[in-house]
Parts: structure tokens; C-alpha cells; sequence
């Protein structure tokens, strides 16, 4: 959920009663091997047994995305899927969510193969089966149209003939196997009569099903289908149940002595669909999940159980990330050879899992892991002195859960030390206690300063351990029902329906200063608002976003200013304990109050780079740097919370003067520039919507990147253009809602503009300030926009709307405008665009269908200013 900035600060003594602090666990520490850990669960990492290259398989995902730009391609990028499956191109099953229309944003983010869903071009589910000669006629017609369409790439799409036909269509085996066999040839020679090439998934059955699996392999390796093998090219099933934690690795070695048995294959696999409801967006659960598909070397896809074109529970609006998003990226920027991991019960659910890589190029090795409740002891062996030396650094980053639609910057760093090797051998001790969160652990030789920590104080409160008033707690087991929501504490705080209705906690926080407390919530389908009490005192009125529904959790931040010492924290319905505030009726599950020790800064260093072109990596003097030079690129992941102005910092040491190609979501930063030899640092204050933005470095042969850091620069803000949607000029249908007072909506002055768009004349209008000439722009349109299709057993079909941007004598930019749960709950989402005039107006509508609803604007220039004597 988005970072609400408080609309008040009030700062509050400490309170004289005598009440209990929650504390924050230490932070882990690394040594030399030997130490001895009481109780913890012990990891081996063994980085001198190779185990393959790192495959990066195991995040692919089924409806991972929607339209193009939704859930943004940033995010895209970074998880990096390598395959995602995706419904038949012009098919009913779902509203969007289109193969072909998804491709290009897919492949330029680095995907390697869209996973086609033939069966998901019927409207039912399950799908209505109209005979044999229907589905046909729909087969020949998918196939001609991505051939015609992608004839550059039509090999990035594979085939799944049939979905799950265990119980859909071809439940009966018994009676209906020949129909299968026969249906299966008929299907496959239809697609290879159109692409011969073309490579077919399956038979992709529900669940492992080692019977009708070897019935299916014997007769379809005698079989031809096409002049070819009836076999498929890429053997794919699904593990959909927290019991797959346990048995995958078995079904995993079965199949493989099944195709020996048969003398087919060995045949790639992909697990198109796996997992729980509980398990997406937990880094903790996720992590069994990666470590079992990686350590088999098989494409994996995330199930699809809440709504397409959110990364499978892994997106927070558009561009933001989740806490396990970050596990999915810290996945994806593995590199070189997997090693040898060995955790205390490897087929065990719900118990620390881990994996492990080491790229000798860049003399680096990681491990992550995660998914237990104890104290955890990586006892990493094999750490070849070529590749490490005798000292390393170790740093130990933590993402936790954040809820499902509560956004994740970058995961702080909780440890980090300077230690000698003893043969190669260290040991790393992790803190227990959270269940759901996922620890990275680099290595690397030991250059320039010591690492050190960067977390601030914080501390977590469940609501449910809370003084609960005129409130009920709810059990959310999702070990006994693995298809709930997560639920911090698998507890939660419901029924806050009445005005005496209250959650009361104390906190004890070390310093005078700024605090962020974040509250993890549900609002079912409407914005909402409580009351936050300080010391008995009215602080400020919490605003809401709206939900999915109560336990499909997200986050609102608020900030409030504390004095040393003890306080009571108090979230109520009714600000005078009377009147029931609009939509209080939420659900609470967890606090987390954090210090604010100043603007929001980030630093991401030479490792947090992923490296292309050419480019390298030298650890000395300084410490790590990115060799820069021709094609060569780094490429960092930078998050952010709020829209705005930052300071983007380079670091770097030049071998002479010349340019840094810098790209922000692959926007040109003009002027950056090394201005002579030796270490400098070039400075661009940039407009970066919230969430995750793509910062691109190449350079000028022989400059060494170290790094970037990013500031917030708040008080830049006032160089945007902001005008609120009802003082814009309307045209057509376009009209002024007022908001009623009974709703909890957050739209800005009460009012917002519907009914644009679904002609060409229902429109609005931006007149430009003077000064906005032609240059590089972010419009940012606050929005809502509640669309969706109804009747799907389980998945909600949510439908995304889209803007057209057009300045008047130049071009049209499209926006996107995905689901807010809400007509009367606004979200912000940036537009790029590029204006070619003076001063031409822009008009907002779409000639085709509806606009969102609009509340407001940002105009912003993209870079307000560059230095290149930056210290």
C-alpha cells in the first residue's frame, strides 16, 4: 500500500504509566568457523561442489501480467521470469492477460518464453467442451495469428495443447485415455501444420500423476504427430499444495527414471503452475519454492489465484514491489554455478531452505535463504583463496513480508563484517523469529572500507497481542489451509464496527525524533479511515487505500513524532469516541514503527549492479567498481516511496574525461559527465515516480563505477506543475463528482472528474505553465478505476483502463491505469512524455472506451539540474 505522509506532526511526552516495549531481535554476525550456535538450524554451504550454472527458472509466473506497462515493465525486469504463461491470444477465459499483447514488454525485460494457455480461449472454467472440431477451429486460429503477427520471435512461444485435462475434459482415464491420445495428435498436427517448428508443453495435468504419465509418454514416443515425435517438446505439470514442499524432489527423480525407463528424453521441464495462496508474496515461503525448482534446473511459473497482472501477488500497484519481489530479484541477479546446499530437512514444509551461487568473474559468492522460525548457522566451506583471498566481506541483507499490497524499497542491510578465512571456511549466524522473511549473504574479498549495517531501529507489534477493545481476533491458519491469505502471526483483528472499537499497543523507542509506523491492514474494497491515538491524545486521522477484500493485506504508513521513552499507540474507529469514521470497518494485523533518521536515502554499490556488454568488475584500493567502457552497462534496481525529486549520485573513478550514458527507464540523463581523470562523483536531480525505476550506467573507457546512491530531495518538488482534475478544462461527458462525506474516499478537495473518455470528445484539458516548454516530462494522474469482469470461480478479473495523453500539435503518449479496487480510491501512476512545443495544452481521454476516474495532477520536468563536481 502506498506511503501515506502524515498531515500532522504532534510531538507527545512519554507516558507515565509503566508499560511493556516489544524489542528488536540483534542482528546477525560472521566469524570464523567454529563458533558454536545454541539451537539454531544449521545450513552447510559447500562453494567448492559446483552443481550447474544457475538456471534462474523458478519465477516464472501464470497471469504474471495483464496489459502492457501493468504491472510495469521495471518490475518486469527485475524479477526477471524466464518464462511466463499466458492465456491464447483473443481468448475469453480471462478479460486481458493476452500472449501476443504482453510479448513485447516480456521479451525486452528478459523473458525467454511466453507459455500459451490454448484451452483458456473458451469464457468458462472449467472450460466448456464443445467437441473436438470447435477447439480446433480456435487452435488454427491462435497459431495463424502469432505466426502472421511474431514471425521474428514466434519461436518464443510453446504450446500447452491441453490444461489440466486430469479433470478437465479427460477426468476418466480408464474410458477416456484413447480420446486423449487421439485429441493430443489431433491438436498437435494442427500446430505444426502451421509452424513446424513449433514446441508443445505437456500434457500438464493438475498434480503428478506417474501412471497416466507413463501411459502417455509410451504411446506418444511410438507415435508421430506432424512428421515428428508425438512426444512434447517441454514436459510440464503443476505442484499445487503445501504437500509439494515435501514431495516435488520426488515426483522431480521419478519422472527422470521414467524417461530412462522409456528412452525418451531427458526432456526440460517447466512447472507451470505451483503454490499456495499463502506462499505469494512471503519471501520466507517463496524461498522453499525457488530452492527446490533451481536445485532441479526446471522452469517454474507462480500459480494464479487472485488477479492477472501482478506478478503472481508480487506487484503493489504499478512499478512497486513487495517484500518478496525483492526476494524474486535478489533470484535473478544470480549469476555463474550454483554449489552444494545442504539444509536440515530439505523436503520438509515450512523449514529453512537455502541456495547458493558463485561467479568466479566477478569474485562473489551469495547465498540465500530463509523459511524457519529458529536462529539459522551458514557453515560455508570451500572458499577458494583465488577467488576470495584470506579476508572477505560479508553483508546480510533482510526482506520480510510486507503484505501483499504493501510496497518494499530496497531491503536494508542488518549485518555486515570484515573477517579472515581459516582453509576457507566461515560461519554466518542469522537472528530467528521471522518466519517470513528471506537474508541475502554476499562474499567477497575484502577492498576499500569495512562493510557496515544500515537498518534502522525498529521494532514489530501483532495486533492481536495488542489491548483489544470492542475488536475480535481471528485465526488465519495457513498451515492447515494453505489456500488463505498470509497473515503475519496467523492471527489478525476484525470486527472494528462499532465507535468504541480500538487496538491499543505500547511502544518503547530509544530517541526524540521521527517514526514511521506502518499498519498492516485489510479494507474490503473501499478506502477507509481510523483515528491514531498518542498517549490518549488524537495524533491524526489514517487514510486507507482500499483492499481486494479484509485478508488480502496491505500497508499504510504514517509518520508521528515521539520522545524517548514509553508510549500507547492507539487505533480506533471514532475520533470522538461517538461518530464511526467513513469505512473504519478494517482489519488490523501487524505495527511495525520504524526510526526516520533523516531524508530517504539509498546507497546501491558496484555488487548491486547487473552487468552486461562487457562490463566487469575490480576490487581495489576503493573497494568494488563496475568497469565501464563501449557497450559495457550497469545496471542498478533503485526503489523509492513517493513521488518526487531525487539526487541521483554516481561515484566513479575515470581514466580520463568523457560522458556517462545514464538512462532512467531507458530516458537519456544528458550531461553527465567525468570531467578529468581520477575519483569524482557526477549528481542528477531526476523525477522518479514511486516504486522501482531501471538506472542504466555505460561510460567512457577505463571509468570504474562504484556505485549510486539516491536522496530524496523534497523540497524540489515545488518545480512541479500540480492542478487539481475539477480546475481542468472539461469537455463532452466529462463531469465533477462530489465525494459524499459518508465515504472514506482520499480524493484530494472532496471532488474528482468521471465519465472521460468512450468518445472523442469527452476530454479534459492541462492547460501548460509558462516555462514548461518542449524537454523530456513525467505526468503523474491520480486515479481510480474499479472495472472488472464477474463470474470466475476464484480469480477477480480486473480490468485495467487506459489514457491518452495528447499534447496539442505534437504526439500522443498512452497511460495505463490498472485496477484500485475502488471508483472513490485514488493511486498515483506516471506517464512519460516527451512535449515538442512551446506551450501546446494536453488533452486526456480515449476515443474508445472509458478513462479512469481522475482527482488530480503532477507536471514535472524529468531532470531539473546535473553537477558533475557532486562530492
Amino acid at each position: 500500500m502506498h506511503r501515506q505522509r502524515s498531515s500532522r506532526r504532534a510531538r507527545v511526552t512519554a507516558a507515565t504509566a509503566a508499560l511493556a516495549a516489544a524489542t528488536l531481535t540483534a542482528g546477525p554476525v560472521a566469524g570464523p568457523a567454529g563458533a558454536d550456535t545454541a539451537a539454531a538450524d544449521v545450513v552447510a554451504v559447500d562453494f567448492g561442489q559446483r552443481t550447474g550454472p544457475v538456471h534462474g527458472g523458478a519465477t516464472g509466473m501464470l497471469y504474471g501480467l495483464s496489459d502492457p506497462g501493468v504491472p510495469g515493465d521495471s518490475l518486469v525486469a527485475g524479477a526477471r521470469p524466464r518464462t511466463v504463461a499466458q492465456k491464447a491470444p483473443d481468448g475469453d477465459q480471462h478479460p486481458n492477460g493476452d500472449a501476443l499483447k504482453i510479448a513485447d514488454g516480456f521479451l525486452s525485460a528478459g523473458g525467454e518464453e511466453i507459455v500459451v494457455y490454448m484451452q483458456d480461449v473458451y469464457s468458462k472454467w472449467p472450460y466448456e467442451n464443445l467437441g473436438i472440431d470447435d477447439y480446433l477451429a480456435k487452435v488454427d486460429a491462435m497459431v495463424r495469428k502469432v505466426v502472421t503477427e511474431r514471425p521474428q520471435d514466434k519461436d518464443r512461444f510453446v504450446w500447452v495443447p491441453f490444461n489440466e485435462p486430469d479433470w478437465i475434459w479427460y477426468q476418466n482415464w480408464a474410458q477416456l485415455k484413447q480420446k486423449f491420445f487421439s485429441d493430443w495428435k489431433a491438436v498437435v498436427e494442427r500446430i505444426r501444420s502451421i509452424d513446424p517448428g513449433a514446441r508443445i508443453v505437456g500434457p500438464n495435468e493438475a498434480s503428478y500423476n506417474p501412471g497416466r504419465l507413463r501411459d502417455f509418454l509410451t504411446w506418444a514416443k511410438d507415435n508421430t504427430c506432424g512428421a515428428k515425435s508425438c512426444l512434447p517438446d517441454i514436459m510440464a505439470w503443476h505442484e499445487l499444495s503445501r504437500g509439494s514442499l515435501a514431495d516435488y524432489r520426488g515426483h522431480y527423480e521419478d519422472y527422470r527414471q521414467m524417461e530412462r525407463d522409456l528412452g525418451v528424453g531427458p526432456l526440460p521441464i517447466n512447472i507451470d503452475e505451483y503454490g499456495n495462496r499463502r506462499d505469494m508474496s512471503v519471501p520466507g515461503q517463496m524461498i522453499q519454492w525457488i530452492t527446490m525448482f533451481e536445485d532441479t534446473k526446471v522452469d517454474a511459473d507462480m500459480a494464479f489465484w487472485t488477479y492477472a497482472g501482478n506478478l503472481s501477488d508480487h506487484a503493489v500497484r504499478t512499478r512497486q514491489g513487495n517484500g518478496a519481489w525483492w526476494l524474486l530479484k535478489w533470484y535473478a541477479d544470480l549469476t555463474g554455478q550454483t554449489v552444494k546446499v545442504t539444509p536440515p530437512q530439505p523436503n520438509v514444509p515450512d523449514t529453512v531452505q537455502a541456495l547458493a551461487a558463485v561467479d568466479p568473474s566477478v569474485r562473489r559468492g551469495t547465498v540465500l535463504v530463509g523459511g524457519g522460525a529458529a536462529p539459522v548457522r551458514l557453515d560455508v566451506s570451500g572458499l577458494d583463496s583465488a577467488v576470495f583471498g584470506t579476508q572477505v566481506d560479508v553483508v546480510v541483507s533482510k526482506t520480510t513480508w510486507t503484505g501483499y499490497e504493501g510496497d518494499a524499497v530496497q531491503p536494508p542491510v542488518v549485518a555486515a563484517t570484515r573477517t579472515t578465512l581459516r582453509g576457507g571456511t566461515l560461519q554466518v549466524n542469522l537472528p530467528g523469529g521471522d518466519v517470513m522473511a528471506a537474508y541475502r549473504v554476499t562474499i567477497v574479498p575484502s577492498s576499500g572500507g569495512a562493510p557496515a549495517a544500515d537498518a534502522p531501529w525498529s521494532v514489530s507489534v501483532e495486533a492481536e497481542s495488542a489491548t483489544l477493545t470492542s475488536a475480535q481476533a481471528y485465526g488465519k491458519d495457513t498451515t492447515a489451509d494453505p489456500q488463505i491469505y498470509a497473515t503475519s502471526g496467523k492471527r489478525d483483528v476484525g470486527s472494528m464496527n462499532k465507535a468504541g472499537s480500538a487496538v491499543t499497543f505500547p511502544v518503547t523507542v530509544p530517541r526524540d525524533g521521527r517514526y514511521r509506523l506502518g499498519i498492516f491492514q485489510g479494507a474490503n474494497k473501499a478506502p477507509g479511515r481510523h483515528a491514531l491515538f498518542v498517549d490518549g491524545t488524537l495524533d491524526q486521522i489514517v487514510q486507507y487505500s482500499a483492499d481486494l477484500g479484509w485478508t488480502y493485506r496491505g500497508r499504510t504508513d504514517v509518520e508521528v513524532e515521539l520522545t524517548a521513552g514509553t508510549h500507547e499507540l492507539s487505533l480506533r474507529t471514532s475520533a470522538d469516541g461517538t461518530t464511526l469514521l467513513p469505512g473504519s470497518d478494517v482489519t488490523l494485523d501487524k505495527f511495525d514503527l520504524t526510526e526516520i533518521t533523516g531524508p530517504e536515502r539509498a546507497a546501491y554499490p558496484a555488487d548491486e549492479a547487473r552487468l552486461s556488454g562487457g562490463a566487469g568488475m575490480t576490487r581495489e584500493g576503493k573497494g568494488a567498481a563496475v568497469t565501464l567502457g563501449g557497450g559495457a552497462r550497469a545496471t542498478f534496481f533503485a526503489a523509492v516511496s513517493e513521488n518526487g525529486y531525487y539526487d541521483l549520485t554516481f561515484s566513479y573513478k575515470a581514466a580520463g574525461a568523457g560522458d556517462l550514458d545514464v538512462r532512467v527507464d531507458g530516458r537519456r540523463i544528458a550531461g553527465v559527465r567525468a570531467t578529468r581523470p581520477g575519483e569524482a562523483a557526477s549528481r542528477a536531480r531526476v523525477y522518479l515516480p514511486t516504486g522501482v525505476s531501471v538506472i542504466e550506467v555505460g561510460g567512457p573507457a577505463g571509468l570504474r563505477l562504484r556505485g549510486l546512491t539516491t536522496v530524496r530531495a523534497e523540497e524540489a518538488d515545488a518545480a512541479a506543475y500540480r492542478v487539481e482534475a475539477e480546475q481542468a478544462r472539461r469537455a463532452g461527458t466529462a463531469r465533477v463528482v462530489t465525494v459524499p462525506a459518508t465515504s472514506g474516499s482520499n480524493a484530494s478537495a472532496g471532488a474528482y472528474v468521471g465519465d472521460v473518455g468512450n468518445g472523442a470528445g469527452n476530454t479534459l484539458t492541462l492547460t501548460r505553465p509558462s516555462g514548461f516548454g518542449p524537454g523530456e516530462y513525467v505526468l503523474v494522474a491520480h486515479y481510480a478505476n474499479a472495472d472488472r469482469n464477474t463470474g470466475h470461480p476464484y480469480n477477480t478479473d480486473v480490468i485495467s483502463r487506459f489514457l491518452d495523453i495528447t499534447e496539442t500539435g505534437g504526439a500522443t503518449a498512452r497511460g495505463v491505469f490498472r485496477h484500485s479496487y475502488a471508483w472513490d480510491n485514488f493511486w498515483s501512476q506516471a506517464t512519460p512524455l516527451t512535449l515538442t512545443t512551446a506551450s501546446g495544452a494536453l488533452v486526456l481521454g480515449n476515443t474508445t472506451a472509458y478513462a479512469p476516474n481522475l482527482d488530480r495532477f503532477e507536471l514535472a520536468p524529468l531532470v531539473l539540474e546535473v553537477d558533475n563536481t557532486a562530492k
